[in-house]
């Protein structure tokens, strides 16, 4: 067994430790080679032809939004596009929340812009307000909402924070930049847990490992950590090596598994984001210059917990996600680099 089983989080200070791995779901896991194709069949796509109506488009709600708010409200949740805290990431509400800056009705306009910038399905929703609970945030008004910028005059953007939450919008003030700039997104529970709402993608990158060779394994299996935060999700220089194996090296199959994590990953927002950064990988190459890589730290040799990190990394794409002790993902995605 690893020797330190239960961690309180070292990213966000959690005191209680991730649930452990419970014998249930060890078991799907270790048969997930051959069943993931099933897993995964319920992941909602971005094509959903079955997906409610969108709420409005985000970017006149959050026009709407700004308009009504007061001088005093201003104060509060409104700064200059220039402030550097408009590209920041954050593990709880940036400055004043929600409950403690708007009205209700303001408060429902927020709600709205979210939804807006989800995928149009309530499975997107459940995963964007870990299934309405809002993780250690408790409450939607627990989170945050604010404005850089003036979206009636120029530039912008709408930055939503909480507990494993930051989500933007910038109606494409951030010239290249998918989603606005950098994303971050998680889960209390285990990430191996089918009671983490992102185990999917946890099984869908698992897939993948198991498709491997073994000497591929071996290339793409990393010690040691790629760390958290900003810092983990900085491009390389062109010419930088980057850890892992070379997704230009895997079969035609295996390529496609590559693909389809891809489109899972980003199946909770809304497509026309999804489509921009698409956009940004195809551009600098496609899966062809993107490295996969599974970092496990030393004292890692539980089975159960096969890895801590994984890695979709590109020279304009940086999928950061860790596992254990549980969920949390850092995403920069920029043509930008």
């Amino acid at each position: 067994m690893r020797k330190t089983p239960k961690r309180a989080c070292p990213e966000c200070g959690d005191k209680v430790p991730a649930e452990p791995l419970d014998r249930r779901d060890f078991l799907r896991i270790a048969g997930v080679g051959a069943t993931a194709a099933l897993a995964l069949r319920g992941v909602p796509s971005v094509f959903a032809q079955d997906a409610k109506p969108k709420p409005g488009r985000a970017e006149d709600l959050i026009k709407e939004l700004h308009a009504g708010l007061s001088d005093e409200q201003k104060t509060k949740v409104v700064s200059k596009f220039e402030d550097p805290a408009r590209m920041g990431i954050y593990n709880k509400a940036l400055g004043k929340t929600i409950g403690e800056s708007y009205t209700k009705p303001q408060q429902e306009l927020v709600e709205r812009i979210l939804r807006a910038i989800a995928a149009p399905d309530e499975a997107a929703w459940k995963q964007i307000s870990r299934g309405g609970t809002w993780d250690g945030s408790k409450a939607f008004q627990n989170c945050g909402a604010n404005i850089f910028g003036d979206p009636s005059t120029g530039k912008y953007t709408w930055v939503f924070s909480g507990h494993h939450l930051t989500l933007r919008c910038d109606g494409d003030s951030e010239e290249g930049a998918a989603f606005g700039g950098p994303l971050y997104y998680g889960h209390s529970p285990n990430g191996y847990s089918a009671r983490n709402l992102f185990n999917y993608q946890t099984l869908g990158v698992l897939s993948v490992f198991e498709a491997l060779s073994e000497s591929q394994r071996k290339q793409a299996v990393v010690k040691g950590t790629p760390g958290e935060g900003p810092g983990s999700i900085k491009f390389r220089a062109s010419a930088e090596a980057k850890p892992g194996i070379p997704c230009a090296e895997l079969s035609a199959d295996q390529k496609g598994l590559i693909e389809k994590v891809m489109r899972d990953i980003l199946s909770p927002y809304r497509k026309e984001d999804v489509d921009e950064a698409m956009q940004v990988v195809k551009a600098q190459g496609g899966v062809d210059k993107i490295n996969l890589a599974f970092y496990k730290e030393e004292d890692a040799v539980d089975p159960k917990e096969p890895w801590h990190f994984w890695r979709l990394e590109g020279s304009g794409f940086v999928w950061n996600y860790r596992v254990l002790p549980h969920v949390h993902t850092f995403v920069n995605i920029s043509a930008k680099i």
